[in-house]
């Protein structure tokens, strides 16, 4: 598989295009890293392709915070410049500017 460049970037504030949840990117795999457990579970009918970058969330929705592991093709930005209210957030990022997050600068 050719690595694939990343459309989005660590501190972005990103929506799932298709279930409601939205995130920050904590970390970037470029093309997928995760159990082949994980991906058979997906429904064969939306299970998207591993040649692709698979961006490790800090996420939420109305009701729960979580960590998701979410393919490119279904992120899009968020553009709600609403914060995230994920509790690990502060361990990660300092601070918020627009739509994204940055890590401490040391």
């Amino acid at each position: 598989m050719a690595i694939q460049k990343a459309k989005f970037s660590i501190g972005d504030i990103v929506k799932h295009k298709h279930f409601e949840f939205r995130g920050v990117i904590y970390d970037v795999d470029f093309e997928f890293n995760n159990s082949e457990e994980w991906y058979q579970s997906i429904p064969k009918n939306v299970r998207p392709r591993k040649d692709q970058p698979f961006y490790h969330l800090l996420a939420e929705n109305d009701e729960i915070t979580y960590e998701a592991y979410v393919s490119e093709q279904n992120l899009l930005m968020d553009d709600s410049d609403e914060p995230i209210k994920h509790p690990l957030i502060e361990e990660i990022f300092s601070g918020k500017k627009g739509s994204s997050y940055f890590k401490p600068s040391n």
